[in-house]
Order: structure tokens, then sequence, then C-alpha cells
């Protein structure tokens, strides 16, 4: 694009920025906590429906998604949980773009550790508090007003453009962006404008699994004969926490490390055991997550978290005798790999460094995204979004001043991306 329309763009995004900003305050005063996105979608439909897209709603089916070997399980209904698609139809004899975010946030509980209304958007300076304001929801902001900041100035992109509001990405993205792709809702490419201003092109294979542990019940009064899952479970989080450290050390991949400064991790997030003080606990589970980076497969890390918690048991008489079981379960995901020389990316990352100004790395990240589904569908993605902090955790918020900076980027990457011809890719 030329230096005159650029400068265009750039002008019409700054006059919308009190409008961009209005709509996320809406938004983020709509608790979408995954399963339960319903009312946050209405609002979306609106939004792109005002905006003069067609509007398309996709409800996944379980059924179809089964049959995919990307799909995670999350457990939740998909009734009154639609996945909304905003579609500006263009030339098919070019590029076509998926814009796409999630409305879906996790949980803001406890809300006693907020020192903001975790559904307020309260703003203070440059900073717009709430659940779901940095993830993900200022980055489908920044999807539609790129749209908008185009079509106030009169650009029209020449490919098709679609708008994708998914739902449960946090649950793994499987009634969301894949189900959105698998109904045919796919594209030449595709941008997630999730939280970070910096381009991402990888993230680590996530797996969770379930380790259970049986004891022997006993009254307290007797607790000499009775056998308390809870000290032996114990062994086996040590086991777990030490494999962590291990791998820590030694497994490592440049693009997740200079982010996070390690590439992987054991997570236990959960411990649950017996059901009264005054009976030896009976049981004992811990819920985990596992990540792995690019050459390691699933089946390798399955084996080795199977190995650790194996050879533990054989330490112990108990747990040889009374092996712990081992189930997974939820996320079962591969790790992502964009080339970074495909001419989507190389395209994208000249214009971000035209509007920031400065020389533009890649990099990965240690946390699942929907980008991975791209792959399975044979087109190139990449992530990138508005930039803030806290998010999963309390006072999440947003950088107001990130938002007309990816906008801008969003706006000029998908008019530069759709005015090219297919065959040119």
């Amino acid at each position: 694009m030329n230096s005159k329309i650029n400068n265009e763009l750039a002008k019409a995004v700054a006059r919308l920025k009190d409008d961009m900003i209005q709509t996320l305050i809406e938004l983020v005063r709509m608790p979408s906590i995954v399963g339960n996105e319903g009312e946050a979608q209405s609002y979306i439909h609106k939004l792109y429906r005002d905006l003069g897209l067609k509007v398309h709603l996709v409800e996944a089916d379980k059924e179809k998604l089964h049959e995919h070997p990307a799909y995670v399980e999350s457990g939740l209904s998909f009734e009154g949980r639609p996945n909304v698609i905003g579609l500006l139809d263009g030339d098919s004899s070019k590029k076509s773009i998926i814009l796409n975010g999630h409305i879906d946030v996790v949980s803001p509980e406890p809300t006693d550790q907020w020192h903001h209304d975790p559904w307020a958007a309260e703003i203070e300076g440059n900073r717009l508090f709430g659940r779901g304001a940095m993830d993900m929801k200022a980055g489908l902001v920044t999807n539609l007003y790129a749209l908008k900041a185009l079509a106030s100035i009169g650009f029209k992109p020449g490919g098709t453009v679609m708008l994708q509001s998914v739902v449960e990405e946090e649950a793994g993205g499987g009634g969301g962006t894949l189900a959105c792709l698998m109904e045919g809702y796919t594209a030449d490419g595709m941008i997630i404008t999730e939280p970070h201003l910096f381009p991402v092109i990888s993230h680590t294979g996530i797996l969770y699994f379930r380790v259970t542990v049986k004891g022997k019940i006993a009254h307290a009064g007797r607790a000499h004969l009775g056998v308390n899952a809870i000290g032996k479970m114990m062994k086996i989080y040590k086991a777990l926490e030490e494999l962590d450290i291990q791998r820590a050390a030694t497994v490592k991949f440049p693009l997740y490390d200079k982010v996070e400064g390690r590439s992987c991790h054991l997570n236990i997030g959960t411990f649950k055991s017996g059901d009264w003080p005054s009976t030896v606990a009976g049981f004992a589970e811990m819920e985990c997550r596992i990540s792995f980076i690019p050459g390691e497969s699933m089946a390798e890390i399955k084996k080795t978290v199977k190995d650790v918690i194996h050879q533990t048991a054989q330490t112990d008489s108990w747990l040889r005798d009374h092996p712990p079981d081992v189930k997974w379960f939820g996320w079962q995901a591969e790790p992502w790999y964009q080339n970074p020389d495909d001419v989507f990316i190389q395209g994208i990352l000249g214009i971000m460094e035209a509007v920031r100004g400065k020389k533009m790395e890649v990099f990965g990240s240690t946390a699942g995204l929907d980008t991975r589904f791209s792959s399975y569908f044979g087109f190139p993605a990449i992530s990138f979004g508005p930039s803030g902090d806290h998010e999963h955790g309390f006072d999440e918020y947003v950088d107001l001043d990130s938002l007309p900076l990816v906008t801008e980027i969003v706006a000029r990457a998908t008019l530069d991306w759709c005015n090219q011809k297919k065959e040119s890719q």
C-alpha cells in the first residue's frame, strides 16, 4: 500500500479509538465464562450485523467433531453457545483471510483478590481492567474495528474477509475454531489477535492427565490400621515435581525460551483427597498439565509420565501392590509450528515493522492457541494482539494504547493480503 493510504488508515483508526474502547467496555461487562458465552455472542452478532456483514451462526456438532484428531472434549454442551461468523464477501480469485478471536473467558475467582470489579471494565490511566479485557475481548474488538476503519475511508478488501468470534478456546477450542473450520469457514490465511504485541508462530504441545491413588480407610482413632492415600500421593507429587525441574533444564526450544525463560512445564493444578477429617483418606487425586516441544511426540511424553509414576510406585510396598491409575483427559494437543518464511507470515511481519517502526522477530507461546488448527486445513496462521497483563489472574487489564496499534496492523494486513491474486501465493 502507498503512504497516502497508510496515513488515511492511521487517522481513521485514531478517530475510532473512543468507540473502540466503549465497545470493549460493553463486552467486558458481559460475563462470558467458558460454557456461558451466549449473551456476549448475541452482542457480537449485533455488532457484525450493524457493520453490514453477512452473519452466520455455527453451533458445534459434537458427534462430527469427535472424528477430528485435534478435537479436545470439554464436557460442555454446545446448545445456546454458537460461534458467530461475519462475512464480507469478496472476489473469489483473490486471497481470503480469517480474523479470529475467542469470546470465552476463565473464571475470575477468587474475586476477593481483585482490586477492581472483574465485570465493571474500570479504567485507570491507559488501562482497562476486567476479566477478558486482555484475553481476549480486546482482540475481538480490534478485528471488528479494522474493518470499520477500512470502510470509513472507502476501502474494501479484494478477497473475502471473515470475522470469527468463537467459544471455548479456554477449554481446548474444539467447539469453537475447529468447529468453524470443519463447517467450511476456512480461508487462505488467519490472524488470531491473542494478547501479545509480538508475532507468535508456534506453541507447545499440551496434555492433561489425572493420577488417582487408593488408600485404606480407617477411623481416625485407629488410624494406624489404615493407609493414608495423601501420604502415598505426596511421593508421586514430588516425583512429578522433579520431572518438571529435570525437563526445564534439559528440554529447550528457542522460540519459547526467549519469552518465558523456559520451554516446558509440568503443573499440578488440583489435589483432592479424603472426605472426612475423622477418617483416614481412602483416595487421593491430582490433575496435571504437561507441555512439550516440537520434536517430542505425544506418545513419548505419555510414556515418560507413566514411567516416572510406575518407578515411584515400585519404591513403596503399598503403591507397588495398589498401582496408581493414570488417565488422560481434556487437552491433548500436538505442538504447533508455522513456517516463518511463508509469504503470509512475511507480509504481516513487514507490516508490523512498518507500523511499529522496529524490526520484529518471531516468538513461540507456552500456552495453547487456536492457530494450531490451521495446519490441519492447509493454510498459514499467526497470532498477535493488544498488550496488557494478568490474564487468568486478578486485576487483568489491557493497555488501551495498544488497541489502535493492533487495529491498524490488522487493517493493513487484511487489505494487503486480500488484494493479492491467489495464484501469486
